[in-house]
C-alpha cells in the first residue's frame, strides 16, 4: 500500500527495498490469487448452486442477491465496524476519518496521510500494529472476494464481452485450415512409415525355379 511514513534513506536500503518490491509483489499476487479462488468456491460458488439446486430459484437472481449481500456484510465487517473501532482508538480521528483511513488501505491507495499506531502513548503498540497488519490482509482478500464475486454475474460477463478483441473469421477459418493440413500431413507421413516397417519386417520367401520343379516331376 505504501503510506510512506517509513522510508528508506541509505542507497543500501533502497536498493534492498526495489528488490524485495521485484520479488515480494508478485509472490504476494499469487498468494492473494490462490486464496481468493479457494475460498470463492465456498463462499460463491457453493452456495448459489445450493440454492438453484435446492430451491429452484434462478441462478441469475441467486447469484445477484448474493453478490449484494457479500457485498453489504464485507463492508459492515471491513469498513464500518473497524471505522467504528479506530474512532475509538486514536485520539484524534472522527469515525468519517477512521472510515477514510479503511477504504483508502483497502484499496491499496495507500496516501498515508491517516497512519494508525503512531503515538508513543499507544497502549500495546506493537500488538496493535500487528493486529492492523491482519486486518488489512484479511480486508483486502475479502475484498478480491465480492470483486470477484460480482465478475461472475452474467451481466458483467456480457458487459466484458463488449471490450474484447474480435477476431475475423476469416482468419479463424485459416488457422483451422493450416491445422488441418498439418495434422493430414503428420497423419499420412505416420501411415507410410507404418508400411515400411510392415515391409522391412516381413520374412524373406525365394521363388523356386521351373527347371527345379521338372526335375522332380521326374524323379
Amino acid at each position: 500500500m505504501g503510506y510512506g511514513h517509513t522510508v528508506p534513506l541509505s542507497d543500501g536500503g533502497k536498493a534492498f527495498c526495489i528488490i524485495y518490491s521485484v520479488i515480494g509483489i508478485p509472490f504476494t499476487l499469487l498468494f492473494l490469487t490462490a486464496v481468493v479462488q479457494r475460498i470463492i468456491v465456498y463462499v460463491t460458488r457453493r452456495p448459489v448452486l445450493y440454492f438453484h439446486i435446492r430451491w429452484g430459484f434462478s441462478k441469475q437472481i441467486v447469484a445477484i442477491i448474493h453478490a449484494i449481500v457479500l457485498g453489504f456484510i464485507t463492508v459492515s465487517c471491513f469498513f464500518l465496524i473497524p471505522a467504528a473501532i479506530f474512532s475509538v482508538l486514536e485520539d484524534d480521528w472522527n469515525f468519517l476519518e477512521s472510515f477514510y483511513f479503511c477504504f483508502i488501505s483497502l484499496s491499496t491507495i495507500g496516501l498515508g496521510d491517516y497512519v494508525p499506531g503512531e503515538g508513543y502513548n499507544q497502549k500495546f503498540r506493537e500488538l496493535y500494529k500487528i493486529g492492523i497488519t491482519c486486518y488489512l490482509l484479511l480486508g483486502l482478500i475479502a475484498m478480491l472476494v465480492v470483486l470477484e464475486t460480482f465478475c461472475e454475474l452474467h451481466e458483467l460477463k456480457k458487459f466484458r464481452k463488449l471490450f474484447y478483441v474480435k477476431k475475423d473469421k476469416e482468419e479463424d477459418q485459416v488457422h483451422i485450415m493450416e491445422h488441418d493440413q498439418l495434422s493430414f500431413s503428420s497423419i499420412s507421413d505416420q501411415a507410410a512409415s507404418m508400411k515400411d516397417d510392415q515391409k522391412a519386417n516381413e520374412p524373406f520367401v525365394t521363388s523356386q525355379s521351373p527347371t527345379s520343379n521338372d526335375s522332380s516331376l521326374n524323379n
